[in-house]
């Protein structure tokens, strides 16, 4: 079988929808941070953001996973990346996601440890759609059920964080990052 790679620059573009959320905190930064803070504060709040977000993006650019003979090789656009043999993957499936009226699904591997790791670049969503999703799921299942005998795969239980993908984790953590930061500035200039 043909190795497989699935890269986060061939399925994150970006688009106007997905900027628009950016463009409505810098404004709202802008004009509360213009009234409040002044004009050096803002400006670091601003570049704050603009840093955190820039680096978001870039990371999920050069996000990538691979499939071969070895395992499933992870890397989140940091680094080389981490390869789980075969022997040490017990399941694979999608986790599917809903919120906002949105469904997105992911790919992720099942380790022996207990832990679970998604796929980069092999994911589908409204806002990034993969036209061959199920196909290339298909074939990682094919390469684990070829790398590995029936009595290895074991299905694990679900878990409340079955539900969260990394993405929904780190918005929400870069969410709260920022917001945290402007109640912080906000209260440090209040005499």
């Amino acid at each position: 079988m043909n190795e497989l790679i699935f890269r986060g620059k061939d399925l994150f573009r970006p688009s106007w929808s997905n900027l628009a959320p950016l463009l409505a905190v810098l404004t709202l930064q802008l004009v509360f941070g213009g009234m409040k803070l002044g004009a050096l504060s803002t400006l670091w709040l601003v570049l704050g953001t603009l840093v955190l977000g820039g680096a978001g993006f870039a990371v999920g650019w050069r996000s990538w996973s691979r499939v071969g003979a070895d395992g499933v090789t992870v890397c989140w656009g940091i680094g080389r990346g981490r390869t789980y043999p075969w022997q040490d993957i017990r399941w694979v499936d999608v986790r599917e996601t809903k919120g906002n009226g949105m469904t997105s699904h992911a790919a992720r591997i099942f380790l022996t440890d207990g832990r679970r790791r998604s796929l980069p670049g092999l994911q589908t969503s409204a806002i990034y759609p993969a036209a061959d999703f199920g196909v290339n799921f298909q074939q990682v299942v094919n390469w684990w059920e070829y790398s590995t005998h029936a009595t290895q795969r074991i299905r694990p239980e679900k878990q409340f964080r079955d539900r969260l993908t990394p993405t929904v984790v780190g918005l929400l953590l870069g969410l709260v990052i920022v917001a945290v930061s402007f109640v912080v500035i906000v209260v440090l200039q209040q005499p």
